[in-house]
Protein backbone atom coordinates (compact mmCIF):
# COMPACT_ATOMS: atom_id res chain seq x y z
CA UNK A 1 0.00 0.00 0.00
CA UNK A 2 1.41 2.91 0.40
CA UNK A 3 4.94 1.67 -2.05
CA UNK A 4 5.28 3.79 -4.93
CA UNK A 5 7.27 1.68 -7.93
CA UNK A 6 10.20 3.90 -9.21
CA UNK A 7 12.47 3.63 -12.78
CA UNK A 8 16.00 4.77 -12.53
CA UNK A 9 16.31 6.94 -15.81
CA UNK A 10 18.39 4.90 -18.34
CA UNK A 11 21.78 6.01 -18.05
CA UNK A 12 21.77 8.07 -14.92
CA UNK A 13 21.11 6.14 -11.77
CA UNK A 14 21.38 8.93 -9.81
CA UNK A 15 17.87 10.24 -11.14
CA UNK A 16 14.43 8.62 -10.13
CA UNK A 17 11.78 8.91 -11.78
CA UNK A 18 8.42 8.46 -9.39
CA UNK A 19 5.29 6.90 -10.59
CA UNK A 20 3.40 10.14 -9.13
CA UNK A 21 5.30 11.98 -11.46
CA UNK A 22 8.40 13.42 -9.43
CA UNK A 23 11.92 13.14 -10.77
CA UNK A 24 14.25 13.70 -7.72
CA UNK A 25 18.18 13.94 -8.56
CA UNK A 26 20.65 12.11 -5.79
CA UNK A 27 24.09 12.71 -4.49
CA UNK A 28 25.35 9.79 -3.86
CA UNK A 29 23.81 6.29 -3.20
CA UNK A 30 25.13 5.82 -0.13
CA UNK A 31 23.58 7.22 3.22
CA UNK A 32 24.69 9.36 5.94
CA UNK A 33 24.04 10.20 9.42
CA UNK A 34 22.55 14.17 9.86
CA UNK A 35 20.78 14.76 12.68
CA UNK A 36 17.56 16.66 10.55
CA UNK A 37 14.31 14.37 11.12
CA UNK A 38 13.20 15.31 14.39
CA UNK A 39 12.18 13.39 17.86
CA UNK A 40 8.68 14.98 19.08
CA UNK A 41 6.96 14.37 22.04
CA UNK A 42 3.29 13.88 21.59
CA UNK A 43 2.02 13.49 25.04
CA UNK A 44 0.12 16.49 24.61
CA UNK A 45 -2.11 15.00 22.27
CA UNK A 46 -3.99 13.95 24.90
CA UNK A 47 -4.18 17.50 27.29
CA UNK A 48 -7.66 19.17 27.77
CA UNK A 49 -5.58 22.05 26.82
CA UNK A 50 -6.01 23.00 23.24
CA UNK A 51 -3.33 25.13 23.93
CA UNK A 52 -0.89 21.86 24.57
CA UNK A 53 -2.12 20.22 21.13
CA UNK A 54 -1.55 23.03 19.27
CA UNK A 55 2.21 23.37 20.73
CA UNK A 56 2.43 19.91 19.45
CA UNK A 57 0.48 20.74 15.70
CA UNK A 58 3.14 23.72 15.61
CA UNK A 59 6.19 21.37 15.62
CA UNK A 60 5.00 18.56 13.47
CA UNK A 61 3.74 21.42 11.02
CA UNK A 62 8.03 22.79 10.71
CA UNK A 63 8.84 19.01 10.46
CA UNK A 64 5.48 17.78 7.39
CA UNK A 65 7.32 20.98 5.69
CA UNK A 66 11.03 21.01 5.98
CA UNK A 67 11.47 16.96 5.75
CA UNK A 68 8.19 15.29 6.06
CA UNK A 69 9.30 12.97 8.89
CA UNK A 70 9.34 13.15 11.98
CA UNK A 71 9.57 10.60 15.02
CA UNK A 72 7.11 10.43 18.20
CA UNK A 73 7.62 9.50 21.63
CA UNK A 74 5.21 9.20 24.50
CA UNK A 75 2.63 8.61 21.89
CA UNK A 76 0.54 6.25 24.62
CA UNK A 77 0.89 3.40 22.70
CA UNK A 78 1.04 -0.35 24.46
CA UNK A 79 4.35 -1.72 23.07
CA UNK A 80 3.26 -5.65 23.96
CA UNK A 81 0.87 -5.12 20.97
CA UNK A 82 3.51 -4.06 18.73
CA UNK A 83 5.70 -7.09 20.15
CA UNK A 84 2.51 -9.42 18.85
CA UNK A 85 2.82 -8.25 15.57
CA UNK A 86 6.35 -8.85 15.24
CA UNK A 87 5.83 -12.10 16.45
CA UNK A 88 3.03 -12.80 14.11
CA UNK A 89 5.13 -11.41 11.00
CA UNK A 90 7.99 -14.06 12.02
CA UNK A 91 5.53 -17.01 11.73
CA UNK A 92 3.74 -15.56 8.57
CA UNK A 93 7.49 -15.37 6.78
CA UNK A 94 8.46 -18.32 7.93
CA UNK A 95 5.79 -19.97 6.38
CA UNK A 96 6.37 -22.37 2.89
CA UNK A 97 5.94 -20.34 -0.24
CA UNK A 98 2.79 -22.38 -1.37
CA UNK A 99 1.05 -21.41 2.23
CA UNK A 100 1.83 -17.76 1.40
CA UNK A 101 0.93 -17.53 -2.21
CA UNK A 102 -2.93 -18.99 -0.93
CA UNK A 103 -3.33 -15.18 -0.29
CA UNK A 104 -1.37 -13.25 -2.97
CA UNK A 105 -2.22 -10.23 -3.23
CA UNK A 106 -2.86 -10.41 -7.51
CA UNK A 107 -6.24 -12.38 -6.10
CA UNK A 108 -7.29 -9.14 -5.31
CA UNK A 109 -6.27 -6.65 -8.16
CA UNK A 110 -7.63 -3.95 -7.33
CA UNK A 111 -6.40 -3.62 -3.58
CA UNK A 112 -3.38 -3.45 -1.97
CA UNK A 113 -3.87 -6.57 0.06
CA UNK A 114 -2.32 -9.70 0.83
CA UNK A 115 1.08 -11.24 0.19
CA UNK A 116 3.39 -9.61 -2.33
CA UNK A 117 6.24 -12.28 -2.63
CA UNK A 118 9.94 -11.85 -2.36
CA UNK A 119 11.79 -10.29 -4.48
CA UNK A 120 8.48 -9.39 -6.67
CA UNK A 121 9.04 -6.04 -7.81
CA UNK A 122 12.22 -3.81 -8.63
CA UNK A 123 11.23 0.18 -7.94
CA UNK A 124 14.43 1.58 -9.04
CA UNK A 125 15.37 -1.20 -11.67
CA UNK A 126 18.73 -2.43 -10.10
CA UNK A 127 20.40 -5.38 -10.94
CA UNK A 128 18.61 -7.61 -8.27
CA UNK A 129 15.07 -7.63 -7.35
CA UNK A 130 14.28 -5.77 -3.92
CA UNK A 131 14.79 -8.14 -1.42
CA UNK A 132 11.82 -7.56 0.92
CA UNK A 133 7.90 -9.54 1.26
CA UNK A 134 5.00 -8.23 3.02
CA UNK A 135 1.56 -8.90 3.46
CA UNK A 136 -1.43 -6.27 3.68
CA UNK A 137 -4.85 -5.92 5.23
CA UNK A 138 -7.10 -3.14 5.13
CA UNK A 139 -9.47 -1.27 6.75
CA UNK A 140 -12.14 -3.15 8.44
CA UNK A 141 -15.63 -1.45 9.73
CA UNK A 142 -16.36 -4.69 11.63
CA UNK A 143 -12.96 -4.07 13.97
CA UNK A 144 -13.55 -0.50 14.30
CA UNK A 145 -15.55 0.29 17.92
CA UNK A 146 -16.76 3.56 15.98
CA UNK A 147 -18.15 2.38 13.23
CA UNK A 148 -21.32 0.11 12.79
CA UNK A 149 -21.37 -1.18 9.69
CA UNK A 150 -20.99 -5.53 9.61
CA UNK A 151 -18.30 -4.80 6.55
CA UNK A 152 -15.07 -7.49 7.32
CA UNK A 153 -13.67 -5.34 4.53
CA UNK A 154 -11.36 -6.45 0.85
CA UNK A 155 -8.34 -8.39 3.38
CA UNK A 156 -7.68 -11.87 2.36
CA UNK A 157 -6.56 -14.55 5.40
CA UNK A 158 -4.02 -17.38 5.51
CA UNK A 159 -5.32 -20.24 6.61
CA UNK A 160 -3.98 -22.28 9.46
CA UNK A 161 -2.25 -19.51 10.97
CA UNK A 162 -4.49 -19.43 14.57
CA UNK A 163 -4.45 -16.19 16.35
CA UNK A 164 -2.79 -13.94 13.04
CA UNK A 165 -5.63 -11.86 11.93
CA UNK A 166 -6.66 -11.55 15.79
CA UNK A 167 -3.40 -10.46 16.62
CA UNK A 168 -3.31 -7.91 13.43
CA UNK A 169 -6.19 -6.47 14.59
CA UNK A 170 -5.14 -6.28 18.06
CA UNK A 171 -2.75 -3.76 16.82
CA UNK A 172 -4.50 -1.66 14.04
CA UNK A 173 -7.64 -0.92 16.17
CA UNK A 174 -5.64 1.09 18.89
CA UNK A 175 -3.58 2.84 16.09
CA UNK A 176 -6.31 3.63 13.75
CA UNK A 177 -7.58 5.61 16.80
CA UNK A 178 -4.03 7.51 17.24
CA UNK A 179 -3.98 8.19 13.40
CA UNK A 180 -7.75 10.34 13.83
CA UNK A 181 -5.87 11.98 16.47
CA UNK A 182 -3.18 12.90 14.85
CA UNK A 183 -5.46 14.07 11.97
CA UNK A 184 -7.18 16.36 14.12
CA UNK A 185 -3.11 17.44 15.10
CA UNK A 186 -2.48 18.00 11.49
CA UNK A 187 -5.91 19.93 11.01
CA UNK A 188 -4.06 21.87 13.64
CA UNK A 189 -0.41 21.93 12.08
CA UNK A 190 -2.20 23.64 8.73
CA UNK A 191 -4.03 26.59 10.87
CA UNK A 192 -7.49 24.76 10.51
CA UNK A 193 -10.37 23.95 13.06
CA UNK A 194 -9.45 20.40 15.03
CA UNK A 195 -12.70 19.02 13.77
CA UNK A 196 -11.86 19.73 9.77
CA UNK A 197 -11.64 16.14 8.69
CA UNK A 198 -13.68 14.66 10.66
CA UNK A 199 -16.34 13.82 8.30
CA UNK A 200 -13.75 12.05 6.59
CA UNK A 201 -12.47 9.54 9.51
CA UNK A 202 -15.51 7.98 10.18
CA UNK A 203 -14.41 5.16 7.39
CA UNK A 204 -10.86 6.18 6.79
CA UNK A 205 -8.73 4.32 4.31
CA UNK A 206 -6.35 2.68 7.21
CA UNK A 207 -4.21 -0.18 5.35
CA UNK A 208 -1.60 -2.46 8.04
CA UNK A 209 1.63 -3.92 6.38
CA UNK A 210 4.40 -6.18 8.18
CA UNK A 211 7.81 -6.67 6.16
CA UNK A 212 10.55 -8.56 5.98
CA UNK A 213 13.60 -7.92 4.99
CA UNK A 214 16.34 -10.41 4.81
CA UNK A 215 20.49 -9.59 5.21
CA UNK A 216 20.94 -8.33 1.96
CA UNK A 217 24.21 -8.96 0.68
CA UNK A 218 24.33 -6.90 -3.02
CA UNK A 219 25.37 -3.68 -2.71
CA UNK A 220 23.42 -0.76 -2.77
CA UNK A 221 24.07 0.33 -6.20
CA UNK A 222 22.78 -3.56 -7.13
CA UNK A 223 19.78 -3.60 -4.87
CA UNK A 224 17.43 -2.29 -2.42
CA UNK A 225 15.38 -3.86 0.32
CA UNK A 226 12.68 -1.35 -0.74
CA UNK A 227 13.63 1.20 -3.65
CA UNK A 228 13.02 4.35 -3.51
CA UNK A 229 9.27 5.51 -3.27
CA UNK A 230 6.75 8.12 -1.61
CA UNK A 231 3.68 6.59 0.10
CA UNK A 232 0.44 7.23 -1.38
CA UNK A 233 -1.95 8.13 1.49
CA UNK A 234 -2.07 10.91 3.96
CA UNK A 235 0.46 10.08 6.65
CA UNK A 236 2.25 6.61 7.72
CA UNK A 237 3.19 5.69 11.03
CA UNK A 238 6.10 3.11 11.11
CA UNK A 239 7.14 0.93 13.99
CA UNK A 240 10.27 -0.62 12.98
CA UNK A 241 12.81 -3.09 15.35
CA UNK A 242 16.21 -2.18 15.90
CA UNK A 243 18.04 -3.19 12.36
CA UNK A 244 18.18 -0.25 11.07
CA UNK A 245 18.20 0.39 7.36
CA UNK A 246 15.14 2.95 6.71
CA UNK A 247 16.91 6.26 4.58
CA UNK A 248 15.07 9.18 3.93
CA UNK A 249 16.25 11.73 1.02
CA UNK A 250 17.17 14.78 2.07
CA UNK A 251 16.43 18.18 0.48
CA UNK A 252 20.27 18.42 -0.52
CA UNK A 253 20.05 15.43 -2.47
CA UNK A 254 21.75 12.86 -0.06
CA UNK A 255 20.37 9.42 1.73
CA UNK A 256 20.28 10.27 5.62
CA UNK A 257 19.57 6.95 7.98
CA UNK A 258 16.47 7.04 9.52
CA UNK A 259 18.07 5.42 12.62
CA UNK A 260 15.91 3.59 14.96
CA UNK A 261 14.75 5.71 18.39
CA UNK A 262 13.60 3.06 20.84
CA UNK A 263 9.79 3.16 22.02
CA UNK A 264 9.01 5.74 19.06
CA UNK A 265 7.09 5.86 16.00
CA UNK A 266 8.52 6.85 12.39
CA UNK A 267 5.92 9.38 10.74
CA UNK A 268 5.95 10.63 7.17
CA UNK A 269 3.85 12.68 5.16
CA UNK A 270 2.49 10.96 2.04
CA UNK A 271 1.20 12.12 -0.92
CA UNK A 272 -2.62 13.00 -0.62
CA UNK A 273 -1.68 15.62 1.99
CA UNK A 274 1.31 17.20 -0.12
CA UNK A 275 -1.54 17.37 -3.21
CA UNK A 276 -4.12 19.05 -0.57
CA UNK A 277 -1.35 21.07 1.11
CA UNK A 278 -0.19 22.24 -2.47
CA UNK A 279 2.97 20.69 -1.71
CA UNK A 280 3.10 22.67 1.56
CA UNK A 281 3.84 19.50 3.09
CA UNK A 282 6.69 16.88 2.12
CA UNK A 283 5.64 13.31 0.73
CA UNK A 284 9.82 12.56 1.11
CA UNK A 285 11.11 9.63 -0.81
CA UNK A 286 12.70 7.00 1.20
CA UNK A 287 14.05 3.16 0.71
CA UNK A 288 15.19 0.50 3.10
CA UNK A 289 17.96 -0.94 2.96
CA UNK A 290 19.06 -3.86 5.56
CA UNK A 291 23.08 -3.74 5.52
CA UNK A 292 22.44 -4.69 9.64
CA UNK A 293 23.55 -8.46 9.08
CA UNK A 294 20.50 -10.03 10.33
CA UNK A 295 17.20 -10.23 9.19
CA UNK A 296 14.92 -6.87 9.56
CA UNK A 297 10.92 -6.54 10.07
CA UNK A 298 8.71 -3.19 10.00
CA UNK A 299 5.13 -2.64 10.71
CA UNK A 300 3.71 0.68 8.66
CA UNK A 301 0.49 1.57 9.19
CA UNK A 302 -1.03 3.97 5.89
CA UNK A 303 -3.24 6.32 6.81
CA UNK A 304 -5.63 8.03 4.38
CA UNK A 305 -9.18 10.05 4.50
CA UNK A 306 -12.65 8.56 3.25
CA UNK A 307 -12.35 7.13 -0.08
CA UNK A 308 -15.34 9.50 -1.25
CA UNK A 309 -13.35 12.62 0.17
CA UNK A 310 -12.25 15.23 -2.95
CA UNK A 311 -9.09 16.44 -2.27
CA UNK A 312 -9.98 19.80 -2.22
CA UNK A 313 -6.77 22.43 -1.48
CA UNK A 314 -6.48 23.54 1.73
CA UNK A 315 -7.42 26.96 1.70
CA UNK A 316 -4.70 27.94 4.19
CA UNK A 317 -1.94 26.70 1.56
CA UNK A 318 -3.17 28.38 -1.69
CA UNK A 319 -3.66 32.27 -2.69
CA UNK A 320 -3.50 33.74 -5.45
CA UNK A 321 0.46 34.17 -5.88
CA UNK A 322 0.72 30.20 -5.17
CA UNK A 323 -2.29 29.00 -6.72
CA UNK A 324 -3.62 25.28 -6.78
CA UNK A 325 -0.99 22.77 -8.61
CA UNK A 326 -3.36 19.83 -8.52
CA UNK A 327 -6.67 18.51 -10.03
CA UNK A 328 -9.40 17.58 -7.73
CA UNK A 329 -10.34 14.26 -7.40
CA UNK A 330 -11.63 12.07 -4.74
CA UNK A 331 -9.39 10.16 -2.48
CA UNK A 332 -10.40 7.04 -3.68
CA UNK A 333 -9.44 7.71 -6.96
CA UNK A 334 -6.60 8.99 -6.32
CA UNK A 335 -5.59 5.86 -4.19
CA UNK A 336 -7.15 2.62 -6.52
CA UNK A 337 -4.51 4.50 -9.11
CA UNK A 338 -1.90 4.68 -6.99
CA UNK A 339 -2.31 0.90 -5.65
CA UNK A 340 -2.86 -0.39 -9.24
CA UNK A 341 0.26 1.15 -10.59
CA UNK A 342 2.57 0.13 -7.37
CA UNK A 343 1.41 -3.23 -8.31
CA UNK A 344 1.48 -3.01 -12.11
CA UNK A 345 4.15 -0.87 -12.95
CA UNK A 346 3.88 1.14 -16.30
CA UNK A 347 1.30 -1.83 -17.41
CA UNK A 348 -1.20 -0.01 -15.23
CA UNK A 349 -1.57 2.83 -17.71
CA UNK A 350 -1.65 0.63 -20.76
CA UNK A 351 -5.23 -0.74 -19.96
Amino acid sequence: MSQVATQIEENNPLVIKLQNGQTLHVESNEAIDANEIPIIDVAGIYSDKLADRQDIADKIREAAHRIGFFYVVNHGFDSKLADGVFEQARRFFALPLEKKMEVDTNLVPKEYVGYHALASYNRNGRKHHDLSEAFNLAYSAEQDPENPENDPGTSIWPSDLPGFKEAMYAYHTPMLQFARKMTRIFALALHLPETYFDEWTKRPEAGLRILHYPEQDASVDDQNGIGAHTDFECFTIVNQDMSGGLEVLGKSGRWIRAKPVPNSFVVNIADCFMRQTNDYFVSTVHRVINKSGKERYSIPFFYGLDRKMPMLPISSCISDENPAKYPVMTAGEYYLWRAKKAKQGDKADEE
